[in-house]
């Protein structure tokens, strides 16, 4: 049953679905105003919302089974806080936010670097603006969406994660230049050249709002201070060299190689999609990530195995997706071989006393939708 189907009866004013997401390169560029290639994941997470008279909400999780209700003035925390900072950021924004009932299912793995605290923020933030008839077109809402996260709920996150949320659009990839928010729909056919995307949820957890993604950020930052650029985007690969020179401290360095590295990956898949040229996109997430494992040291035995093992039973290519510190990996593999290195990788980790891994093969979806509630039918409606 999908996550709509898992709703209470109920009739709803607005029921607005956001996807999680899969990063298919470009880690950690975006909060240096770089280059990123995500792509929506068929798993959803949904919100239905009906209006209140009141300045008030409340919201209720399928997965906590938890009910919060807060006013505008109240600080929420725990995973309520996303629904609390979408809220806050719409008022902040000088949107006139209806008081609202949201029930909330979703079927986006949690914990495993697929994006559901952004899956949440944009479908409560879609439903809450189609309640108020707001005029917020959709460019615009992942910045706000991002805002919340970093002010509201306190996790340093890049734009990435809300935009592919938001703007994804089914068989393609999201280029997005994070600096600007100049967006590209590439066509990313697998079926046509009979391949597929394997994931493999390792279960190693990450969290972001912990120290080590912060400390990430803040060493790219300080590195764009000492080389005198307003962000590792400004350095490209031909100066690479230069700009690791003037670095004086190793660990310095090897952030710099990653970032500068990984945008240059990025625009060469981007080149390599648009030729139609899809295997050629395994040797640059390989490459992606190597670079995350001894470089920007965010890798975990866990998705290291998987990309070994992947690679060893025939991947084109394989790469942790996400901030890191555990989540998923992605395999490009032939279609027919898809259940083998899902095998051989459940092997492996039995093997070394993992906690098994989920696998499952993902296409790229759709982004932020309208999926039902009575204010999508109303006569004359003006959709942002």
């Amino acid at each position: 049953m999908t996550a709509v189907g898992r709703l209470p009866a109920g009739g709803y004013d607005a029921v607005w679905a956001s996807p999680g997401r899969v990063n298919l390169i470009g880690e950690h560029t975006d909060y240096n105003d770089g280059f990123v290639l995500p792509f929506a994941l068929p798993h959803s997470t949904v919100v239905a919302a009906t209006r209140r008279d009141r300045p008030e909400w409340t919201v209720w999780s399928e997965t906590t089974g938890e009910t919060v209700r807060f006013g505008p003035d109240e600080r929420v925390g725990g995973w309520a806080a996303y629904v609390a900072g979408i809220v806050w950021v719409l008022r902040e924004a000088g949107h006139d936010v209806p008081g609202a009932d949201l029930k909330v299912t979703s079927d986006v793995p949690l914990g495993a670097g697929l994006s559901s605290s952004a899956a949440i923020e944009c479908a409560v933030m879609a439903a809450l603006v189609d309640l108020a008839g707001a005029d917020l077109p959709m460019p615009l809402r992942p910045r706000l969406a991002q805002r919340a996260e970093n002010e509201y709920v306190g996790a340093p996150t890049g734009i990435m994660d809300q935009a592919a949320a938001t703007l994804c659009r089914a068989g393609h990839a999201l280029f997005l230049d994070c600096r600007s928010l100049a967006t590209e729909h590439v066509p990313f056919d697998l079926a046509a050249e009979r391949l597929a995307m394997l994931v493999v949820d390792s279960k190693a957890p990450h969290a972001h709002v912990s120290g080590e993604y912060a400390a990430r950020r803040r060493s790219c930052e300080e590195a764009a201070k000492i080389l005198g650029v307003a962000a590792l985007r400004d350095v490209d690969a031909d100066g690479l060299p230069d700009a690791l020179a003037e670095l004086g401290d190793e660990v310095l360095r090897k952030r710099v190689r990653h970032v500068v590295t990984e945008d240059q990956r990025v625009l060469d898949t981007v080149a390599a999609l648009r030729a139609g040229d899809v295997r050629a996109v395994g040797p640059l997430m390989t490459a992606s990530h190597e670079s995350m494992r001894d470089d920007y040291e965010i890798t975990v035995p866990q998705v290291d195995t998987a990309v070994r093992v992947a690679l060893e039973h025939g991947a084109y290519g394989a790469r942790m997706t996400g901030g890191g510190f555990g989540g998923c990996v992605l395999a490009l593999v032939d279609e027919e071989h898809r259940d083998t290195v899902a095998a051989a990788v459940r092997e492996a980790f039995a093997a070394d006393g993992f906690t098994p891994p989920d696998t499952f093969v993902v296409t790229p979806g759709e982004g932020t939708r309208d999926v039902g509630g009575r204010a999508a039918r109303r006569p004359g409606r003006r959709w942002s």
